[in-house]
């Protein structure tokens, strides 16, 4: 995930709501700021329960839906604290909190599509990868878009500020930019661009379910998404690591992917 384009007055609620569970986090372990022990002696923030940042909404990792948060995020989250016997308790976050790990003073770790980056890792630790996510070219049906190069003087669009944005430049392509993913979807499904180029993630799940557009090339830049954990709580590292090698080992992270993204799905 990249900058995501955000409201001032979502900003703003969202930094109260952080300041707010960190307010309550000390009124809950009595006005002191150590964590409570949870069973297998990882330190939650609320005893009995993983205290999870993520800002919600951004489909398909977490979204409302009929009255829950729901999406891939969510599910892992959900094992991570079922390995720990711990009730799931999210709380909807900045970006810009979750990026910097000022979210991580009130939560026990952050889920929501965050890539792994070196400056990143200067100010919180990453788990293990689980979920590469490169970019994509979607196109409709008979677009004549067929890759990068085909869509040279078409109506491409991007989201701002993403990789998506500067791999279309770097590719010589002028594509109208969108300040979010769902508005560039949007587009794409009204036929006022013809094709979109972003990251596999978020577009492949938009398109999933359409047999009128299709992922006409593929492109690898690397990005790898990871859970953030306060830097230094290796004992919290340790333990969803391990939800994610189980995961891994018995095809439940595989299963995920398929139901939010598609067959296609790395």
């Amino acid at each position: 995930m990249q900058l995501k384009s955000l409201a001032t007055a979502k900003l703003t609620a969202k930094a109260a709501a952080l300041f707010a569970v960190g307010a309550l986090t000390l009124t809950a372990c009595g006005g002191s700021s150590t964590p409570a022990a949870s069973e297998g002696g990882i330190q939650l923030i609320n005893a009995g329960k993983l205290t999870v940042c993520s800002d919600v909404p951004y489909e398909p990792f977490e979204f409302q839906k009929d009255g829950k948060t729901v999406g891939f995020d969510i599910d892992i989250a959900n094992e991570v604290a079922k390995d720990l016997k711990a009730e799931l308790n999210i709380v909807d976050s900045s970006f810009e909190a979750i990026e910097t790990g000022t979210a991580l003073t009130g939560c026990d770790v952050s889920i929501s599509s965050v890539s792994i980056t070196d400056t990143r890792k200067q100010v919180m630790d990453f788990s293990n990868p689980y979920m590469d996510d490169d970019l994509t070219l979607v196109a409709k049906e008979g677009s004549g878009v067929e890759n990068i190069d085909s869509a040279k003087g078409k109506k491409v669009g991007v989201q701002q500020a993403t990789t998506g944005a500067k791999y279309a430049q770097e590719k010589g392509i002028e594509a109208q930019q969108f300040e979010d993913s769902g508005l560039l979807v949007q587009a794409l499904e009204a036929g006022t661009i013809d094709a979109a180029l972003g990251n596999q993630s978020v577009l492949g799940y938009a398109i999933k379910d359409n047999t009128q557009f299709t992922r006409v090339e593929d492109y690898a830049t690397g990005e790898k998404l990871g859970i953030a954990i306060k830097k230094g709580n290796t004992a919290m590292l340790d333990q969803v690591n391990g939800t994610l090698k189980r995961l891994t080992d018995d095809g439940s992270l595989a299963k995920f992917k398929t139901t939010w993204f598609g067959e296609t799905a790395k």
